[in-house]
């Protein structure tokens, strides 16, 4: 029921509430890559430590994505029973706990615990994020809200390198952690103390907003997510592209943030200073492609209809990937082919804004568990992406071969949105 207090007929003017919701949400994206990338910078001092090889470090990397994916959909469904509010506050508690607790490890099996157990709190994160998105924000802006959400994410994963780098000079290994994971505790607070699930339960919104909202959102009846759910959407035909294309992403993105590092100075012979610069130019691209590809969707979608604003979208951006990223294995001069490597995957993360928006669009109700289940997918991509590299450059001395391989599944990813309806939802 809507409060009765005096802040319940809060201004109708300022700032409306919902952007102060995407503002929080953003911030919370920005804290999943901080606490993630800053791995994939200190990996060469924590292998010279424990003596580990590439493909110890890999399943390291690897068990942060295998507890992410297994714990995704469950997440999603405790949220549906109990509210994002509560469970938001423990997943950024959870993961930051375990962040501190990296800086704690002590030798090869500690460390594969530890991080298995980060992914596990980390785990639900993105479609809470959607869920939050679902009863806040109008069916209209819902291409760009996500945009934005992964705009903070790759600034922040983009910045990370060049912080990590510049805090080594005078800062342990163990204590990066242990100063990143401190700020999720700062914020996981004032989450719960400020956020509600509802707009209508927030004391701050006004009337006119509140209308707003839950005219424009298109939320089904509550009732109508119960009976049958799960079998609708596996049955939808949406469904198994959505998968698909999602592995395809996560199966680059997850080199961006585990492998590249390495690559650029091992196979390119990149110094630490350039490294800095260049492991972070395909995040920091990212956030403009973040941004655009929202506003693009949105725009077509209000123009052409929401098959051709969302898939349009999606299937030009990974044939942008799959072209720049074939460019980036083959070039032989090391600047071209790490700027090529950063145009292909800020062309892959121009497709999140659609994504995440076709799943809100076809999920309806049901959209935390339908992008949990898009996340799920893209946690196999993530967890087969450092494996497979480890063992195909220690097998084929050949960085190159990698990189074909996400060519090709970025390529895949462009036909599989033709198959994809958004404008089919899930409760029609």
């Amino acid at each position: 029921m809507r409060p009765t207090t005096s802040l319940a007929t809060a201004k109708a003017t300022g700032v409306p509430v919902r952007y102060r919701v995407v503002a929080f949400v953003v911030s919370f994206g920005a804290l999943t890559y901080l606490d993630r990338v800053c791995i994939s910078v200190l990996a060469p001092h924590i292998m010279g430590e424990f003596g580990l090889s590439q493909i110890h470090m890999s399943y390291v990397f690897s068990a942060f994505t295998l507890s992410y994916g297994i714990f995704e959909i469950p997440t999603a469904w405790w949220a549906d029973r109990i509210g994002s509010r509560a469970v938001v506050a423990r997943i950024v508690t959870w993961w930051s706990a375990f962040t501190i607790a990296s800086g704690a490890v002590f030798n090869y099996a500690s460390l594969l615990l530890v991080r298995f157990l980060f992914g596990a709190g980390e785990a639900g994160a993105w479609p809470n994020a959607a869920r939050v998105y679902s009863r806040w924000i109008p069916a209209g802006e819902r291409g760009l809200m996500p945009g934005l959400l992964f705009a903070g994410a790759h600034l922040t994963g983009g910045i990370t390198p060049i912080l990590v780098t510049a805090l080594l000079g005078f800062l342990h290994w163990r204590a990066i952690f242990v100063v990143f994971g401190l700020v999720g505790f700062v914020w996981a607070f004032f989450w719960y103390r400020w956020f509600r699930d509802e707009p209508a339960d927030h004391p701050s919104v006004s009337a006119a907003e509140l209308e707003k909202i839950l005219k424009e959102r298109s939320l089904p009846a509550a009732h109508a997510q119960q009976r049958g759910a799960w079998m609708r959407m596996l049955r939808h035909p949406s469904f198994f592209p959505i998968c698909m294309m999602y592995l395809a992403n996560s199966y680059g993105f997850y080199f961006l943030i585990t492998w590249l590092p390495t690559y650029l100075a091992t196979a390119r012979g990149f110094s630490r200073g350039e490294l800095g610069l260049f492991a972070g130019l395909p995040l920091i691209l990212s956030v403009f492609a973040d941004i655009f590809g929202g506003l693009t969707t949105d725009r077509l979608s209000r123009r052409f209809g929401l098959r051709f604003g969302r898939c349009s979208v999606g299937a030009g951006a990974y044939l942008v990937a799959a072209l720049a990223m074939l460019g980036g294995a083959a070039a032989s001069e090391p600047r071209t082919a790490a700027v090529l490597i950063a145009v292909a995957a800020a062309a892959s993360m121009f497709t999140l804004a659609p994504s995440w928006a076709a799943c809100i669009d076809i999920g309806g109700q049901r959209s935390g568990v339908l992008s949990a289940a898009m996340n799920t997918s893209g946690q196999v991509g993530g967890i087969l992406s450092p494996i497979v590299l480890a063992y195909v450059v220690d097998i084929f001395a050949n960085w190159a071969i990698p990189l074909y391989v996400m060519a090709a599944l970025y390529l895949l990813a462009s036909i599989s949105w033709l198959l994809i309806r958004p404008d089919h939802p899930l409760e029609s």
